[in-house]
């Protein structure tokens, strides 16, 4: 366990966590597992899952603070998935497509297979998402899971889009993370029919409060 001088407390994002959200993002983005090994560019994934919300919804990022002003965990996303794409198309795309061009042809690499998905934000606006137009990101470093930490994450952020009258909210997950399908089915999640999802599940939930949580 992490040494602290004082007590982990869930704390909004400052612009100086960039480089642990980045860190946190890729230790965890194998199936929950670092992805240091599969990725090598370390900019290419937290370039995706993490800083342009950061960076285009601050409000609705929150991290996990060991105490001592380090970022150890988060939760970020936006409160409307059809306006984040526009905008991340518009504002966000531009400043990384030419480090990640987008492949020519079939994706040959897990690399490529990402910059695919960099090129194409459309593909997180889905017919069957429409009643759950928020959507989330919640990753913390392996010392500091099972704690009741992601748990105080979930709750600031639910909090934070009841405030802004955001009635429901999503996510997508790699089937193959058992373990944080078990965390967001403890949390209310329920699972969302999509056609054709491939590896991964659509899960969502009310923002309304709940014993749960």
């Amino acid at each position: 366990m992490p040494r602290v001088t004082s007590i982990p407390a869930v704390r909004p994002y400052r612009p100086e966590d960039d480089d642990a959200l980045a860190e946190i993002c890729v230790r965890t983005a194998h199936n929950g597992q670092d992805s240091r090994h599969i990725y090598p560019d370390q900019e290419l994934l937290p370039s995706i899952f993490a800083l342009p919300y950061a960076r285009l919804e601050p409000e609705l990022t929150f991290v996990l603070d060991d105490g001592n002003g380090r970022a150890v965990g988060y939760i970020l996303g936006t409160s409307d998935t059809p306006r984040f794409v526009r905008e991340f198309r518009a504002m966000w795309l531009p400043r990384v497509a030419q480090r990640f061009p987008e492949p020519a042809g079939p994706p040959a690499t897990p690399a490529e297979e990402m910059a695919r998905l960099l090129h194409d934000p459309e593909r997180m606006v889905l017919p069957e998402l429409a009643g759950h137009p928020a959507h989330l990101h919640i990753d913390l470093l392996p010392a500091w899971q099972r704690q009741g930490h992601g748990r105080a994450l979930m709750r600031t952020f639910l909090d934070a889009l009841r405030a802004q009258d955001v009635a429901a909210v999503h996510l997508c997950m790699a089937t193959a993370n058992v373990p944080a399908r078990a965390f967001y089915d403890r949390l209310g999640f329920r699972e969302i029919p999509v056609p054709d999802p491939g590896p991964v599940a659509y899960l969502g939930r009310s923002t309304a409060w709940w014993a749960g949580l």
